[in-house]
């Protein structure tokens, strides 16, 4: 049976390099994000590369009713979602007083609202037919709090604890959830988030999106349920659990701040 995976903020990033990595395997692929043109370009170098099919779907999925329409539209063309790669998102930075109350609105209906709406879309139909995976896209975020990224970190945590608990609820059906938590990564998020010239993406190792990718990609396959990419990060994340929680608010506040 040839799969078919659903990319979500396929157009650049972690999200691209997964679409080519699940195009390079076989799979037919589905690119979803705002940005059609570049939808496009990639659906075409893929399945001219790979002899897969790619569809386009251009969608902005701050809108609360776009999940809804993905669905309608995916079965008014009879497209069977195997694979659900759920890794559209973005952060923005600042004193949470401060910030944009829309931004943050629109944060969480990407990183949260979205992915669940998402993954309960497709979910069921998976169950029934004994397969499918689901790979979510959170970040070591997720692990603590995030003191001048507050939103940004509690929509990660979401993802991370949701996907551990449907990796339970899922065990033994033949559908596995995987979430995988990069550190800093090379990709346009850092530029969205304004995050740039903060000490965590000037003082710590960033990562490359292909390596990434590649991580969570092997780890979804191997029907892993946490992928923590990078030996330092699967320490920082390990310890952060043992760590007093009012020292790890002073670091992550250090990091999260310019030098």
């Amino acid at each position: 049976m040839n799969e078919t995976a659903l990319v979500t903020g396929a157009s650049g990033g972690i999200g691209e390099d997964l679409a080519r990595l699940i195009a390079a395997g076989g799979r037919n692929v589905v690119l979803l994000a705002r940005s059609a043109d570049k939808l496009q370009a990639l659906a075409g170098e893929l399945a001219a590369a790979h002899h897969i099919e790619a569809t386009v779907l251009a969608a902005d999925l701050a809108d609360a009713s776009a999940p809804a329409q993905i669905v309608r539209t995916l079965d008014e063309r009879g497209i069977t979602i195997d694979i659900l790669v759920n890794n559209a998102g973005f952060g923005t930075s600042g004193s949470f007083a401060r910030e944009d109350p829309g931004e943050q609105l629109n944060m969480l209906q990407v990183n949260v609202g979205a992915l669940t709406a998402l993954t309960r879309a497709f979910l069921p139909g998976m169950i029934a037919r004994k397969h499918g995976r689901i790979l979510n896209v959170a970040s070591t975020a997720a692990f603590q709090p995030g003191p001048f990224m507050a939103v940004y970190y509690a929509s990660k945590a979401y993802v991370l604890s949701l996907s551990e608990a449907l990796a339970e609820e899922t065990a033994g059906s033949g559908v596995t959830v995987t979430c995988l938590c990069p550190g800093p990564t090379s990709t346009g998020f850092q530029s969205r988030a304004h995050v740039d010239k903060s000490r965590l993406f000037n003082l710590t190792r960033v990562a490359r999106s292909a390596d990434v990718a590649q991580a969570g990609y092997d780890g979804m396959l191997a029907g892993r349920r946490l992928v923590v990419p990078g030996l330092m990060n699967k320490i920082t994340a390990q310890s952060i659990r043992i760590s007093p929680r009012a020292s790890v608010l002073k670091i992550v506040r250090f990091l999260n701040t310019e030098r």
